[in-house]
Formats: C-alpha cells, structure tokens, sequence
C-alpha cells in the first residue's frame, strides 16, 4: 500500500500541494484537476522525482526515498514527456532499459515481447521510432512502465495522443492490471477515468477536496444538472445567465445542459422555465462545475 501522509511541496513562496493525506490499495485511482493544481507535482513526488517539503510518501510501512533501488523495482512511470532514442526501435530502447532496471537478457526479451503485444506495437518492434506517430511513441512509454511487472503503476497523462480505439485498449489494458496492483492515473479525457476507475481524486486549490467513488463523485451533483431547448437568437442571453455544461444546435434551437445551484429557480418568464428536465449528472459535468470560471458572474 502506498500512503501520501500531510504532504506539502514548496517552491520558495509558492506551494505546489498543501497537506495532502491520501491512501493507495489495488485498484485504479485517478487524478482529476486543471492544469496548475498539483497533479503532476504529485506523481514525481510518489516517483521520487521530487521531494515533499514537509510530510512522507511510505511503501508498505517504510518511506520511499530510504527503500532506494527496491522501491524503484516494483515502480512503473510514465511522466507527461518520456525520453527515447529516434534511432532505437522499440525493441532496443526496452531492452536497454530493461539493463538499467537489472533485468536478466533473456527474461527481459520474452517480457519486452509481452508488452509490446499489450499496447498493440509486436509488429513495429524492430522499426526505428523517428518513424512513429505521437499516438505510437505514447504506446512505448505505457510499454516501458509496464517493463519491471510493477506493482505500483504511475502513469501521468498516459491517453494524450492516443486514437479513439487505443484509447479503449489502454482502458482495458489499465482495468485489467488494476485487479492486482495500485494504478495511479491522471488524463484530461474524462471518458477514459469514468469508465475505469475505482477511485476519483479531486484536487483544487493545491489540496485534495475528494476521494471517492465515480457513482459517488458524480452523487454530489444529483439535482443541479438540467438540458431544455431554447431559441438561437436566446442562446447569449442563455449563456450569461447560467453554466453551460454542454450544447448542440438543432435546426434553429440549441440543446443545452447546463447547472443549477441548489435551491435556484427561474423567474416566470424565463428561458427554459417550461421546457427543462432534470438529467442525471456525469464526471464532466463535476469537473465542468468544480472547476467554473469562478471570476465569471
């Protein structure tokens, strides 16, 4: 198990998290934030990229950073931007890995060609990566992290790039090993962390303010989410009024879901007052809510 216990970061006057308590079993966790709010300060600190100020990150009891090299054996780490070689394979680039990380030549060869199978590359192996598209070279970093059979799999942004049906793969593939180790993720596409993960953590303003199931997540909201159609030509008006959670124009009309703070009630008279219907709220709909513009009136 991997605790995070009153974890601070600082950078001179600035702080990255502020007291950050939280605890990892097996399952898939997701970091769900806008950019800013710490995510990727997390994963490095949990990595040992980067030191808390005050607080420890502890593996099974012991703090990370005195485990050294035994904990960075059963650590899997995809950062937002992952070194390669262009002129490696994939093939070649794990297996020099694989010696950085100890692993003996033929174990890692018969492990490389596992998980180049996982993510979908067996057959690009021996191709050199320059040639690779950004949704492929994507594909070799979730490869590399799954090299040393970790139990503890980090993995930040790890869809970025990635096509809709890799996207899907990865979400299988993510669920799968999420049965029998801690995954810890964080991705912007909220598709992906509705349909795989045991546990949604929420951050704002460098702090943690949930940690709970999606269906639990998603609860905090029952009540606010509505859709309703109204005239084009009431559609700024509309917007001015209310938060806008998704829209479609529709033949003259825009089909809008939108939030209502609880206890709100339209005025006689206004846009949506007879046409509205209460919907059932998704992840998007919290992060959209959550994270509003909290400047806009």
């Amino acid at each position: 198990m991997l605790s995070v216990r009153h974890v601070t970061k600082r950078y001179g006057n600035f702080t990255a998290l502020s007291d950050i308590s939280l605890e990892f079993g097996n399952g898939v966790y997701a970091l769900l934030a806008p950019n800013g709010a710490g995510k990727t300060t997390l994963m490095k600190m949990m990595a040992t990229l980067l030191f808390p100020t005050e607080g420890e990150i502890l593996w099974e009891g012991t703090e990370i950073n005195r485990l050294g090299a035994k904990y960075r054996e059963i650590l899997g780490f995809l950062p937002q931007q992952f070194g390669y070689y262009k002129n490696y394979s994939p093939q070649s680039y794990l297996l020099y890995l694989a010696a950085l990380k100890g692993m003996e030549k033929k174990a890692a060869k018969k492990k490389i060609n596992e998980v180049l199978e996982l993510v979908a590359l067996e057959k690009d192996g021996k191709k050199k990566m320059r040639k690779f598209s950004g949704g492929m070279l994507q594909r070799v970093g979730i490869a590399q992290a799954l090299l040393n059979d970790p139990k503890l799999l980090i993995l930040d942004e790890p869809t970025a790039g990635l096509d809709p049906k890799e996207r899907v793969r990865f979400r299988n593939m993510i669920s799968a090993l999420g049965r029998d180790r801690t995954v810890i993720l964080s991705t912007h596409i909220v598709s992906d962390i509705e349909s795989i993960a045991d546990q949604v953590i929420l951050l704002k303003d460098h702090q943690v303010i949930g940690c709970r199931s999606v269906e639990e997540t998603c609860e905090r909201m029952r009540g606010m989410v509505y859709e309703t159609r109204i005239p084009e030509k009431e559609w700024d008006t509309f917007q001015e009024k209310h938060l806008v959670l998704g829209e479609k124009p529709e033949h003259g009309e825009v089909l809008v879901r939108y939030a209502k703070e609880p206890g709100e009630v339209e005025k006689p008279g206004e846009q949506g007052q007879t046409q509205e219907q209460a919907v059932e709220p998704n992840l998007e709909d919290v992060f959209l809510y959550l994270y509003r513009d909290e400047k806009k009136e």
